[in-house]
């Protein structure tokens, strides 16, 4: 079967044995020291025919449970959104669905435009000057933004809020080593970031990094924060959902000089938790410590608009001391579809799209409270996420709920200490009342087996 799978032949390759002058396989690697030849067999199981291997696979993913099998309320920085039919009608198109622009990109001038569009969606969004065209996803971004950050303070303490997102806390600290940074955390207190501690802990800092909402889904008191990081002449920055944009303010409003985030939320599926596509914006100070690329716009020599790559930061294309990143590519896809449900949603459509989060979740906070469960952070504002105690260990709720065809939520014990008995519960627009009535029916129901 080696030939499904191989394109050489055993005449291909004596063809170029013969090309280079060598009569054998064996011969061409005569100069390696037996030493450190393996002549054994590689403990492999046998291969399998093309049918033996589709059935295996079909196996395997069928353990899967994909969000559509099961009443899903799990979040945690993936959220189960309704993405319109348009968004793969536009993705399928062969223009697009090759998205990775060549090394000669200007020849690729539809790719580019949908790229510079991308770029002047999230900046309105945001309220910043310049976007780059995409991220790996809203946890790489963060780290980026630490290292524009250290360059354009000359510092090297970077301060995260607890309350942000933990896989990209962690992240952040795996690239802190190889950036040479010191990572300072700050405490939530109730649910969110107490200004005046991030403000003890800011000083001679490079840059402060909170979410908005965060984690727990409570709103924090984001222009108090970022005020308190530019009094440090910190650079303040905000990791935020898009989908929230169109009801709460946008980062640049109040005072942030970089935003990012993950863009999962608009546009694209769960998949499982990924692939999906980060973003990163900023005031145009920043400009050219932005990692990758930036789309400008042009004229061609008859006066025609065109696009062009105006920056290229990343080592693939300048010296690698000099480059931002070493992410040599970006999600130009998955940013595509964003840009596709962006538009087809239109500022009023966002808005209502957040109103709707806001209203569920706060009938979903309502109806479990009365249920007999206690909210963690009862006294503060929430967007579509809160945390609710379930009066034993979450993790064991969350399988008794799924055994009874309900996702309940994530089990925040798994990242902070106290909250053992915590689920993080998550309502989007997808969501129905009659939906988190059973949700409620549930979680009371495993709560008292």
């Amino acid at each position: 079967m080696s030939g499904r799978y191989l394109s050489l032949t055993e005449r291909d390759r004596d063809e170029m044995l013969s090309t280079i002058g060598v009569a054998s396989i064996e011969e061409l690697f005569a100069d390696i020291p037996e030493s450190v030849r393996f002549r054994g067999e590689f403990a492999l199981e046998p291969a399998l025919s093309e049918p033996e291997l589709v059935a295996h696979l079909e196996e395997l993913a069928a353990r899967n449970v994909p969000a559509g099998a099961e009443l899903s309320f799990l979040g945690a920085g993936v959220y189960d959104h309704y993405v319109p039919a348009i968004v793969d009608a536009i993705l399928s198109r062969g223009e697009l669905l090759t998205a990775y622009t060549p090394y000669q990109p200007e020849m690729s001038q539809g790719v580019l435009q949908a790229i510079f569009e991308y770029q002047t969606a999230i900046c309105e969004l945001t309220g910043m000057d310049v976007s780059n065209a995409s991220g790996y996803d809203g946890t790489t971004v963060a780290a980026d933004a630490c290292y524009v950050a250290k360059h354009a303070t000359g510092r090297s303490k970077v301060v995260l809020a607890e309350a942000l997102n933990p896989q990209v806390r962690q992240v952040v600290k795996t690239y802190a080593t190889g950036f040479g940074l010191e990572i300072v955390e700050v405490p939530h207190r109730g649910g969110t970031t107490d200004p005046d501690e991030l403000r003890e802990a800011a000083r001679d800092a490079a840059c402060v990094i909170f979410q908005q909402p965060n984690f727990f889904g409570c709103l924090e008191p984001a222009a108090e924060l970022a005020a308190v990081a530019n009094d440090a002449e910190a650079l303040p920055v905000a990791h935020v959902d898009p989908v929230s944009l169109g009801v709460l303010e946008a980062p640049g409003a109040y005072g942030c000089a970089l935003a990012i985030g993950e863009g999962q939320s608009a546009g694209n599926f769960l998949s499982y938790g990924g692939p999906h596509y980060g973003f990163i914006a900023a005031r145009s100070d920043y400009i050219r410590r932005m990692p990758g690329r930036i789309v400008g716009e042009t004229v061609d020599a008859a006066g025609e608009r065109g696009y062009v790559l105006t920056l290229q930061t990343r080592e693939q294309h300048i010296r690698r001391e000099k480059a931002t990143s070493n992410i040599t590519t970006n999600q130009t896809l998955l940013a595509l579809a964003g840009l596709v449900h962006l538009s087809w949603l239109g500022p009023q459509g966002l808005r209502e799209l957040g109103e709707t989060c806001l209203a569920l979740g706060q009938y979903a906070r309502e109806r479990l409270e009365g249920a007999g469960f206690e909210l963690v952070f009862a006294a503060q504002t929430t967007f579509k996420e809160f945390a609710v105690r379930v009066g034993r260990p979450a993790a064991e709720v969350v399988r008794g709920a799924r055994e009874r065809g309900v996702h309940p939520g994530y089990a925040l014990g798994r990242d902070y200490e106290g909250l053992d008995d915590a689920l993080l519960v998550c309502v989007t627009e997808k969501r129905t009342p009659e939906e988190i009535d059973r949700l409620a029916d549930t979680l009371a129901a495993v709560a008292r087996a």
